[in-house]
């Protein structure tokens, strides 16, 4: 015997249940869904009417889902899932085109972003999303295509590219390196005249963050117990860079990252090749295995490793320039005069 068919349920009141499911709240749910609260009490009321059975338990003020509320939710909530994202697929596909990036802010600041304006010429279809954060996102969300990770490569799926290394120099501004040069300012030829400067920490508890710190610099160039004039921490690398620049510290730079203004001359390494140690991580590019096939995605994915490479060729041209500099400046030996003869 056939079971009866039930009219489907429509797609406002259930979407109506989800927002209240999900913040427990009539208002919120409202506000989220552009409605009054009453016009989102009449779609919950028509829902229970519909099923013959409460799904809210409604408090002066608090609201709890039933145990019928809570089954229902378990359905409810990777469906919409689902459905939202094929609408966005949808839309995308016959639309402009987008690809969403995600890394940490900093490589947005000083890598990515003075980058991404060449791209966006070369390629006017492609809309581009940044998403920055400095935790480590799932790779299996819908709404990420490539994420731009920093760490050791246990952090990566095996066959993942790398971008560049990590290489930390000394920095500063071209104005302090005047001032030291005229004796305005603290002398700075030696590890040991940091003591007499402002050094820009990272004021961070991330498991990389050792790896970056003064603490280390100093302690592999013989100045563990070495204390500056002043400390200045802050969070993020790209603040860390811009007090550089501006004159008001010394930043332990990340040489990928900052390897342009070096170009520029905008940062100046004060020990040049000498004062370079090298971190034991990586910069890699992550690819969604959702997104992998889309043929906007691999072309940016094929701009970033152009990108890269640049970054490593203007890293390598920038050594060996210092190296053929330190060269130069090393003096010839003297050949010994020969001896006079006496004369008699």
């Amino acid at each position: 015997m056939n079971q009866p068919r039930h009219r489907p349920l429509s797609i406002g009141p259930i979407r109506a249940f989800e927002a209240v499911a999900r913040h427990l709240s009539f208002s919120a749910a409202a506000e989220e869904l552009h409605l009054t609260q009453s016009a989102v009490s009449r779609q919950i009321k028509g829902l229970e009417d519909e099923l013959g059975a409460p799904l809210f338990n409604r408090g002066t003020r608090s609201v709890e889902l039933t145990g019928d509320g809570q089954v229902l939710l378990r359905a409810v909530a990777p469906s919409l899932d689902r459905l939202d994202t094929a609408v966005r697929q949808i839309r995308t596909s016959r639309g402009r085109r987008r690809v969403t990036v995600n890394t940490f802010a900093s490589f947005v600041s000083l890598w990515l972003l003075p980058r991404l304006e060449a791209f966006q010429r070369a390629n006017p279809d492609i809309d581009i999303r940044v998403s920055a954060t400095d935790m480590v996102v799932d790779l299996d969300d819908p709404e990420i295509d490539i994420v731009l990770r920093y760490g050791g490569d246990h952090l990566v799926p095996a066959g993942t590219p790398r971008l560049f290394g990590e290489t930390l120099t000394p920095a500063i501004s071209p104005w302090l390196a005047e001032q030291i040069a005229r004796g305005q300012a603290p002398p700075l030829s030696t590890p040991a005249d940091l003591a007499g400067h402002t050094l820009a920490e990272e004021d961070d508890n991330r498991p990389t963050a050792e790896f970056l710190s003064w603490r280390r610099w100093l302690t592999q160039h013989g100045q563990a117990g070495l204390q500056p004039r002043r400390w200045m921490y802050l969070n993020f690398t790209y603040q860390q860079v811009q007090t550089a620049l501006a004159g008001q510290a010394i930043a332990l730079a990340r040489m990928a990252l900052v390897a342009d203004s070096l170009e520029r001359g905008d940062l100046v390494e004060p020990f040049g090749p000498a004062g370079r140690i090298d971190a034991p991580h990586a910069y890699w590019m992550v690819v969604s295995p959702q997104s992998v096939a889309r043929p906007e995605v691999q072309r940016f994915r094929d701009w970033l490793i152009e990108q890269g490479e640049r970054t490593n060729a203007t890293l390598t041209a920038q050594s060996a320039r210092s190296v053929q500099q330190l060269a130069q400046a090393v003096p010839e030996p003297v050949s010994p005069a020969p001896p006079r003869s006496r004369s008699r």
